[in-house]
């Protein structure tokens, strides 16, 4: 059993490496710019070392609370500006979800702001509709601001809020805004108030690099960053040459630890690798709940997984 139990660990040690390495290389303000011209309607005329300015702070990774009650503790005490999120593992064994990254930009007129939330997402989630996740996720954006970002009932006070959820291994690229609209069923009175309050930008990446296309921009700097087949020279060539991204030793180091982690594990078979330990365990009578404890499961799903090989096979 102990042998299950290492290769399970390990695995587990494996990806949480590798989120972090995402998020960090996610939370550089050189991508976060790029994102930003590419998503939000204001920044699209925009160089991006134009946007770099506007965004507020430095990037906090694993800070910020989702939860009710605590996500206006959190931002106060790093000055309301950016902010970040914690680990999968965080959610599961404490039930605290928090924001991958989390940031203030200034609009151009210097004033204004938003407040941008960017998610990452090795794969859709099975458990539960990502949409209705989003949906969650700029709802406590909007919610939280009160007492900190406009007090009392000063609604017009509100920032507009987008949430940009970056979900890979996907069948082709894709990308698609989600956000309110105005449907008269009687009559055509204008209602007072901003719709583009709530804005939820999905992002699908295939598994192969995109070749160079302004249609496909963003998604060409998305999967240099996390494709596993790209060599890591290539990778820093791109970045450098058609993104104008300066490779520091930081930035580097993450594009390294990736690489090698894409290279020696792959990543989109990090799940498959995780139903062979689970078989296996359950074949040396593992419960589901020390199962799930050692892969970083749902126990339910550590239960689905068992019943559907045992379908399979019979």
């Amino acid at each position: 059993m102990t042998g299950e139990r290492e290769e399970a660990m390990q695995i587990t040690d494996q990806e949480a490496q590798y989120d972090a390495s995402a998020k960090r290389l996610l939370a550089q303000k050189y991508v976060l710019a790029h994102l930003l011209v590419k998503t939000v309607k204001e920044f699209r005329e925009m160089d991006t070392k134009e946007i770099i300015p506007l965004i507020e702070g430095e990037p906090y990774v694993s800070a910020v609370p989702v939860d009710g009650g605590l996500t206006n503790r959190e931002m106060k005490i790093h000055g309301s500006r950016i902010v970040g999120m914690n680990t999968e593992d965080m959610e599961k064994k404490e039930g605290m979800i928090r924001f991958d990254i989390i940031f203030y930009v200034r609009m151009k007129d210097g004033l204004s702001q938003i407040i941008v939330n960017v998610e990452a997402q090795k794969d859709e989630p099975y458990q539960y509709r990502i949409l209705n996740r989003s949906i969650y996720y700029v709802s406590r954006m909007i919610s939280s601001q009160k007492e900190r970002d406009f007090e009392n009932t000063n609604y017009d006070d509100i920032k507009s809020v987008y949430s940009i959820w970056i979900c890979m291994n996907k069948k082709e690229n894709s990308m698609c805004h989600i956000h309110l609209t105005q449907d008269d069923m009687i009559g055509d009175y204008h209602w007072r108030g901003n719709l583009d309050l709530i804005n939820i930008v999905m992002i699908g990446l295939a598994k192969e690099l995109p070749e160079q296309d302004p249609e496909y921009e963003l998604h060409r700097l998305l999967c240099t960053l996390f494709l596993p087949e790209i060599p890591q020279e290539e990778r820093i060539t791109i970045l450098e040459n058609e993104y104008d991204i300066p490779v520091e030793e930081n930035f580097r180091k993450d594009v390294n630890v990736m690489c090698n982690l894409s290279q020696g594990v792959k990543e989109y078979g990090m799940m498959e690798e995780k139903v062979k330990v689970i078989l296996k365990m359950h074949q040396k009578n593992y419960t589901t709940a020390e199962i799930s404890d050692i892969v970083d499961i749902p126990e339910d799903e550590v239960q689905r997984i068992i019943e559907e090989q045992s379908t399979a096979v019979s």
